[in-house]
Formats: structure tokens, sequence, C-alpha cells
């Protein structure tokens, strides 16, 4: 009985070991999670029923912060712009990547090199390809309205791009499109591989051209990819700072202004990190909301 005992200790005492040992392997990651990532989330959320200057004492104003969201221009501003934002990058981004990975996927002369040029721009460093894009788009001398005005278009009626509050966020958008479709381009091509080629066979048999071949076997096969690219991208236009920043730096005026760009600018310029939170969380729940949404969209197609 006192053996039995003893060997019920033992291993309980090795168990105990084993995952002492194990949690020490944990530990480091998990502390600087909870240092730099959690703790700051849960300072931030707390922040959002707080006034704060960054320096002086923490005061507490309850919902003043969420309150004084609605009221505010500016922000209703960031928020139409966000959105505006997204509505345009994502379907363009999606379609262009797609079509390219088509092209792509096909055995055409120069392939490797034509992906390789593709995906350049979402390496490169965002400071470089901003400015070589501002070149070509400089409503002035910029080479893109030089070739419009040798196509006809009166120095009236060219665009101003990023100088122009009618045309500043479509050019953020261009740009986003033309930077992020290289990636998005490499996660279809390895959607497209995975497609059995049987299936096309089978299609062709059944007489399908090109176009039916895409519509009623591409599409399916790719829905899961798809899902999976308009999810990282919504999530990544809400989340827009870098291009807004080298680009238009949110303007002219507030013409694209977006919300992470508001938020800093709350935050760092005008020192009130309580509104700022207040902020962060609107646009927390706004891209918890759009995930939820997509996730159910995805389940019922899915079951369908």
């Amino acid at each position: 009985m006192s053996q039995a005992i003893t060997e019920t200790k033992s291993a309980k005492n090795r168990r105990i070991k084993n995952n002492l040992v194990a949690y020490s392997f944990i530990a480091p990651n998990f502390i600087g999670f909870a240092v730099f990532t959690l703790g700051p989330i849960l300072f931030a959320f707390a922040l959002t029923f707080l006034k704060w200057n960054g320096s002086g004492p923490l005061t507490f104003v309850g919902l003043k912060n969420i309150i004084k969201l609605f009221s505010d221009p500016v922000f209703l501003e960031a928020l139409k712009n966000t959105i505006i934002y997204c509505i345009g990058t994502v379907p363009l981004t999606m379609i262009f990547a797609l079509m390219l990975a088509i092209i792509l996927n096909r055995k055409i002369f120069g392939r490797n090199f034509f992906r390789t040029v593709t995906f350049f721009p979402y390496v490169a460093s965002l400071v470089a390809v901003a400015v070589v894009w501002n070149m070509l788009f400089n409503p002035a001398k910029g080479p893109v309205n030089m070739l419009l005005s040798l196509l006809g278009v009166s120095d009236d009626h060219l665009p101003g791009w990023a100088a122009d509050r009618h045309w500043a966020m479509f050019t953020v958008i261009l740009f986003s499109t033309w930077k992020n479709m290289g990636y998005y381009m490499i996660i279809y091509l390895a959607g497209l591989q995975g497609i059995s080629p049987s299936l096309y066979e089978a299609a062709e048999l059944d007489g399908a051209n090109r176009w039916q071949q895409f519509k009623y076997v591409t599409i399916p096969q790719l829905s899961s990819t798809t899902f999976f690219v308009v999810m990282m991208l919504t999530i990544d236009c809400f989340k827009v700072y870098d291009q807004i920043f080298m680009i238009t730096q949110g303007g002219p005026g507030t013409s694209t202004l977006v919300l992470v760009y508001h938020i800093y600018n709350t935050a760092f310029i005008s020192w009130d990190l309580g509104y700022a939170s207040a902020i962060a969380m609107v646009l927390f729940l706004l891209v918890l909301a759009v995930t939820v949404f997509q996730f159910r969209i995805e389940k019922k197609v899915t079951l369908n």
C-alpha cells in the first residue's frame, strides 16, 4: 500500500516537474504578450472613461468621451473616409490580385519575372514607393498628367491627385491597391494551384468555355481563399495609417483623414489620450463587427 502511494507521489511530482518545464518555455512569450499587448489594451479600455494628457493626473469622466464622438465632425469625417477607403480598396485589390494570379498561373514567357515585379511593391520600403508614386502623380509635372495631356485632356481637367480634395482619396486607394495586390496575388496563386485539373477537364468535356470554367469551377473552388483575402484586406483597410501619412497626411483638409490617423493626431498632437482611446474602441468594435459578419456569411455559404 505504501509503495503504491510512493509511486503515485513520484508520478505526481514528475507531472508537476514536466508542467513547470513546459510553462518555463511559454513564460517569456506570455510575459512579453502581457506587458506589451494585453496590458496596453486593458489600459486603453480604461482610458476611454478617463481624461489624461500623458503626464497630469487621471480624471474620471464617465461616458463623456463616448458621447463626444457623436457630435465631433472630425471623427465622423474620419469614420466616413475609413469606410469609403475600405469600399474602394477591398474589391479593387481583390479583383486585380485575382486577375494577375490567373494570368501568371499560366505558362507564359517571363512568368517568374512578372511575379517578382508584381510582388516587389509590397516588400519595398513604403517611403521609397510613396516618393516614386508622388513623383509619377505630381499634378504639375508628373508623367501621368503629361501622358493625359498628350491624350487630349485639357489642363483645366487634369486630375489634381493627392493635392486635390476631390481626387486625394481615389489616389490613396489606387496606391494601396498597387502596393498590396502582389501579396494577395501570391495567396490566389496558391489557391489556383490547389484546384484539381480534372475539374477543368470535366467542365471542358461538358462544353464549358473559358468564362464558364472560371464562373463554375474557379470561383467556387477559391471561395475559402477569397474569404481569407476579403477578411485580411478589410482589417488592413480599417487599420490604414502609413499610406495616408506618406501620401496625403490626411489632407487636403480632412478629405483623407482616417480613424487611425485621427487617433494618432488626438493622442500625440492634441494629447487627449482618453478621447483617443474612445476612438480606438470604436475602431475595435467596428473591426470586430465586420469580422463576425464575414464569418457568418462564410458559414452560410459553406453550408449551402
